[in-house]
């Protein structure tokens, strides 16, 4: 009876998981199609500029800060770096409770030590670890329900981004492409932990897209897939970016196209079986990992009905799939690029321009190794149907090296750096999906914010130096700054807090702010 009644309340969980529209922020990118996009209304062009801080809280490490919240219920819910967990009261910021985690010493990190978010469902919340475990949290106390060891970190695996929740499983990715891991996706029980289903994204020997490797590079292909895809509930698909193959900067032991790196695949929700895929760039030396978010929307293309897929890839060009069949439609640079051929194939094949890849002495190519957009979340208006991108410009040389694997190791073969004598230059660009081209750009520096949009009008992002800015969404006038004065790498959020107004919240250097309009002045 006891397991008969837990299993009612989980369902429960299940059906009770949508809430009034905007006034939680239950998933990563606030929707499973990817949107992040808030129907609060509350703040507008009109009053944004009255916008100003109503609680932070400081985090208690120097790690970067890159974690999206969630909400849910006047409750806030953040990842902190490495992997821990705190629960925030939204009125004020107020500390519910912490989950604090003991880490091994010998945990190879790519990127720093850090954590893109968590999953809620139910009375449960999801996180992955450092140390490449997933685990489950009481929603109310912190305490752990149960964890699971997704992958070996001895070999490289970490685990650094948000789960996604479908149905009654959690989706979990796979971080470590930089020291020769072999990339998946995997899906668990909520309720139990048990694994349900896990897709390799790099294939077995034998299988389809085996034949896109050579020699032993099967076995270090990397491809992992370190930040959040989207969910469509009609098709029962799941989309996913996946990342460069390994090792970065030296093919000459994984010859071929490297199938399923720098790919979006699409996975049948309940069984992890592929679909399709869609390749960006083949046989990538550039480390241009293909793991922005799908943002997913029902249009008419070309006077026709259709679900499309919309994609501002790493490399340089805009995508528009059809997410039914993978179809190619649309492919257009929308940043500064040298390394292809400035036109796609019918099928949307990108082909390497001669002279452009790594050597000993080093090859100047566009775009640097971060890419024309990176893990920066973008966002969709339904409103204004412009896909808003943080991008980057800017140029790198490139050198291959050793291409020897070591086991927990690097496996990079080379190196980057910077255009000498050039500075990166960088902005939100408001996309139109119909065309490819952008509606309008606004400058701000080579930011690592991800962008919001709302259906009062408005873009959130903020500034490479770090100042919040809230930009219109249909002309991308700038209607408010506020000096954060910490460096932001993360993506911001919108949601109704415990006192019924509407909050932005970002997180900036080691803390995390939650904005608004007040009624009264605050109290000293």
């Amino acid at each position: 009876m006891k397991t008969l009644l837990t299993s009612l309340l989980f369902t429960g969980a299940l059906l009770a998981q949508t809430p009034q529209a905007g006034a939680d922020w239950l998933h990563y990118q606030g929707n499973l199609e990817g949107f992040r996009f808030s129907p609060l209304t509350q703040v507008t062009k009109a009053n944004a500029g009255r916008l100003q801080p109503l609680w932070s809280y400081q985090i208690d490490k120097t790690d970067k800060f890159e974690a999206s919240p969630i909400v849910r219920g006047g409750i806030m819910y953040i990842s902190e770096p490495p992997s821990d967990v705190t629960a925030l009261e939204t009125r004020s910021g107020k500390v519910l409770w912490k989950y604090r985690r003991v880490y091994p010493d010998n945990i190879p990190t790519c990127c720093g030590r850090v954590n893109r978010g968590v999953a809620i469902l139910g009375d449960r919340v999801y996180v992955g670890t450092l140390d490449a475990h997933l685990v489950a949290l009481d929603a109310s106390s912190g305490n752990v329900v149960w964890d699971v060891e997704v992958a070996d970190f001895h070999k490289g695996y970490t685990s650094t981004v948000a789960p996604m929740i479908v149905k009654d499983k959690v989706i979990i990715g796979s971080a470590g492409g930089e020291f020769g891991v072999r990339g998946y996706l995997a899906a668990y029980d909520a309720k139990t932990g048990k694994q349900a289903w896990r897709f390799w994204t790099v294939p077995n020997a034998g299988e389809p897209g085996s034949e896109t490797w050579t020699g032993q590079s099967l076995k270090t292909g990397s491809a992992t897939t370190w930040v959040t895809g989207s969910y469509d509930a009609a098709l029962n698909t799941i989309y996913w970016g996946t990342g460069n193959p390994g090792p970065d900067w030296n093919g000459k032991s994984r010859l071929g196209d490297n199938l399923y790196s720098d790919s979006l695949i699409a996975l049948d929700a309940d069984t992890g079986k592929l679909k399709w895929h869609f390749q960006f760039t083949p046989h990538d030396l550039l480390d241009l990992d293909a793991t922005q978010t799908p943002i997913l929307i029902d249009a008419n293309w070309k006077g026709q009905p259709r679900k499309l897929v919309l994609f501002a890839n790493r490399n340089c060009f805009y995508y528009v799939l059809d997410r039914v069949t993978g179809e190619y439609l649309l492919g257009k640079s929308y940043v500064r690029q040298t390394w292809a051929e400035p036109n796609l194939s019918d099928k949307g094949k990108a082909t390497w321009r001669a002279n452009t890849q790594p050597t000993e002495q080093g090859t100047l190519v566009y775009p640097n190794s971060p890419g024309a957009t990176n893990y920066q979340a973008p966002a969709y208006s339904p409103n204004t149907k412009l896909h808003y991108v943080m991008t980057r410009d800017e140029g790198g040389v490139f050198y291959s090296g050793d291409d020897t694997y070591k086991q927990g190791s690097w496996f990079l073969a080379g190196r980057f750096i910077s255009k000498p004598g050039e500075d990166a230059t960088g902005g939100v660009k408001a996309m139109d999906p119909m065309t490819g081209t952008p509606k309008w750009t606004f400058e701000t520096g080579p930011s690592w914010s991800g962008v919001l949009a709302t259906a009062g009008g408005l873009v959130f992002t903020a500034m490479a130096d770090g100042d919040m800015i809230a930009l219109d969404d249909a002309t991308g006038k700038l209607l408010w700054r506020y000096p954060m004065g910490g460096k932001v790498n993360a993506d911001p959020i919108s949601y109704t807090g415990a006192d019924g107004k509407q909050q932005i919240a970002i997180a900036s250097g080691h803390a995390i702010f939650a904005f608004g309009i007040r009624d009264t002045p605050p109290i000293n």
